[in-house]
């Protein structure tokens, strides 16, 4: 070995192992994709080692690299554990608190959330992390989570916060244009949106007794946010949560039980972090912001 690697190229390695390529590391990392590249290369020349196999589809590691591998992911555990300790140790109403939820959550339920919050806490800075993905509390991903699922490692803290019911909805503009469906044979007849890459909708109509395809589906999307902008523009009927569309200019809740199960929210920390005063303040008052959406209360909700 030349010299002891930098720690950011280790970073990047674990990013290129887990991710299978350069583009994908750089995407979960943030960085651009030729700084991840020299970060391989710096690690290699290092260490005196190849590490991966250049192919078509990506960089493939060796057997060395899996090895590799294993300590650095207890590495970056320890880590993010040593983080999350010293972020619960700080008894200031100062910082940062990063906030994970999903894409529509954070676009079209958080910001009036966060408006009141940050009156009341001026001092703490909020960072939003939109993704449909599970980011990893117990890998200091983030603060706080919401989730639509209940989180069952031990080492968090979650608290259940209530469930919206799912619906069938549409925009006014379609309505007008198609007609108004009232039962579920009627609503399989007209332009559905859907989310591709997910056989959820498909199983479920299923369980009703109806079959459908990908070619049922008239606008497809693997981006939520996308296909809540389609169903506001009158592209279909889409189905999401029922007090969003109460709550979006235009959208029309559809008279149809498509007995799907409601969707639980779940907001969750770390239990180290619980004892940080701006992460309880923030997961306070997040809870009862969320809270208030949830029973659809029109006034601003109280931070206390």
């Amino acid at each position: 070995m030349n010299r002891e690697p930098d720690w950011n190229f280790w970073r990047s390695f674990a990013a290129v192992v887990e991710h299978g390529s350069l583009s994908g590391a750089a995407r979960a990392l943030s960085i651009s994709q030729p700084t991840i590249g020299r970060h391989i290369e710096a690690l290699e020349l290092a260490l005196a080692l190849k590490l991966f196999a250049r192919t078509l589809s990506g960089l493939k590691p060796n057997s060395t690299a899996l090895r590799l591998y294993d300590h650095i992911r207890t590495a970056q555990a320890a880590i993010a554990e040593a983080n999350i300790r010293a972020t619960g140790a700080q008894d200031t109403l100062s910082g940062t608190v990063r906030i994970t939820a999903s894409v529509i959550i954070s676009h079209h339920v958080l910001p009036a959330i966060l408006a009141p919050i940050r009156l009341a806490y001026p001092n703490i800075a909020l960072e939003i992390i939109p993704s449909d993905t599970s980011e990893n509390l117990l890998l200091n991903d983030a603060d706080i989570a919401l989730r639509m699922f209940r989180p069952t490692q031990l080492e968090l803290i979650s608290r259940h916060l209530g469930s919206t019911d799912i619906v069938a909805l549409a925009h006014e503009t379609y309505l007008a244009r198609r007609g108004t469906p009232r039962t579920l044979d009627e609503l399989f007849q007209h332009d559905l949106i859907g989310f591709s890459g997910s056989t959820a909708l498909i199983d479920h109509a299923k369980t009703l007794g109806y079959t459908l395809t990908d070619e049922n589906f008239a606008i497809r999307s693997a981006d939520q946010a996308y296909l809540w902008e389609a169903i506001k523009a009158g592209l279909g009927i889409g189905f999401g949560q029922k007090v969003l569309a109460q709550t979006t200019s235009g959208l029309v809740v559809l008279p149809i039980d498509i007995k799907a199960p409601p969707l639980p929210f779940w907001l969750t920390t770390h239990e180290h972090l619980f004892t940080s005063p701006r992460i309880r303040a923030i997961y306070d008052a997040l809870a009862n912001g969320i809270t208030a959406y949830i029973r659809g209360e029109p006034k601003t909700p109280s931070i206390g």
